[in-house]
């Protein structure tokens, strides 16, 4: 059967005659995640702009988004969902609160403490992007089959619960 060749291919072999006592498999693997990790992140940042927002915003609107009606975490639930410093997410929510894609409220289960609840304008926007993002990736996935791609989700899923646990 042929296959086609492309850049990994043509780098592997010429380390491979440079280097024939190395196993290059990772690296036909891993050169290729990375390769297209480059063309996902390209296509997110574009989907994000078109419905502008920057990829920090994204992180917390989606989460807000995520979450249900009525589209609200506390800063804590947000801070563990988007694994960035309680100083970051501080400053992220209050420039957040400044475009009004979400408002502070406070939590009616303990008055000293509050939430942080995506606006209807926030709301229009997370929607619009994970529309994009949708449409976007799947652009991307054009080439393989359905069964191809449960096939690639359930070897990526096995390869990362390794770097998960």
């Amino acid at each position: 059967m042929s296959q086609e060749s492309d850049e990994v291919d043509r780098i592997v072999d010429a380390w491979v005659r440079q280097r024939p006592d190395l196993d290059f498999s990772p690296l036909e693997v891993l050169s290729r995640v990375d390769r297209l990790s480059r063309h996902l992140d390209r296509a997110r940042k574009e989907a994000f702009r078109r419905s502008e927002l920057e990829p920090w915003e994204w992180d917390v609107l989606s989460a807000l988004r995520r979450a249900g009606e009525p589209f609200q975490l506390s800063p804590k639930q947000l801070l563990q969902q988007t694994l960035v410093s309680s100083g970051t997410m501080t400053n992220r929510i209050d420039r957040l609160v400044g475009r009004r894609l979400v408002r502070r409220e406070a939590d009616p289960a303990d008055g000293r403490s509050v939430l942080v609840t995506l606006t209807p304008d926030g709301r229009t926007r997370v929607d619009a992007a994970i529309t994009r993002l949708v449409d976007a990736e799947a652009i991307l996935l054009d080439s393989l089959s359905r069964s191809d791609r449960e096939r690639l989700a359930n070897l990526l899923r096995k390869l990362s619960l390794g770097f998960d646990a």
